[in-house]
């Protein structure tokens, strides 16, 4: 008798509790991805703050490149206090992604997912992300993105629910944001 009073009770308490307004929507990378586009050296415009790129304090640029295996090679690179941090990975393909989707690893066995949930149709811009919203980078082919591209990419971002206000703008060359 105690535990059928003591589940209604309960089911009556939880009836009562807010729902939220809506679910969540999954992350979603862009449709495709022409890797012979988007490779080459992108400039950060903005990221999440990462425990890996803490020593970071400007010109902070990827550089993508194919590799003869059919991987993409990764090079991060950054300017510290006391030079250039450089980093080296690998990245391969999801498959059935169109290229929008990877799976990245700067020390094996650990790879991280890498989508691209935002993309300038000419590839001037691009917004990276992962599906628990914990990464997010703002790319540039430029060391500045003008004001109406910025824009658009960070509409990119928030549209797939990534939370702006965590973003920090990268300093390139002289300038910051």
């Amino acid at each position: 008798m105690f535990h059928s009073v003591a589940s209604r009770l309960l089911f009556l308490a939880l009836a009562w509790l807010p729902l939220p307004a809506h679910a969540e929507t999954a992350v979603a990378s862009v449709a495709q991805v022409d890797i012979s586009r988007y490779v080459g050296k992108w400039f950060e415009i903005g990221s999440f703050p990462m425990f890996f790129q803490r020593d970071c304090v400007g010109d902070t640029t990827a550089e993508y490149a194919l590799a003869p295996d059919g991987s993409v090679s990764v090079t991060n690179r950054c300017r510290t206090d006391s030079g250039f941090d450089e980093a080296k990975g690998s990245a391969t393909v999801v498959e059935g992604s169109n290229n929008a989707r990877l799976k990245v690893s700067f020390f094996w066995p650990f790879r991280s997912d890498y989508w691209v949930i935002g993309l300038d149709p000419d590839y001037r811009w691009a917004v990276v992300g992962n599906p628990n919203r914990r990464f997010l980078w703002v790319l540039s082919r430029t060391p500045q993105l003008p004001q109406e591209m910025l824009d658009a990419a960070l509409k990119a971002a928030a549209d797939q629910g990534y939370d702006l206000k965590q973003l920090r703008y990268t300093a390139q060359g002289d300038s910051a944001r």
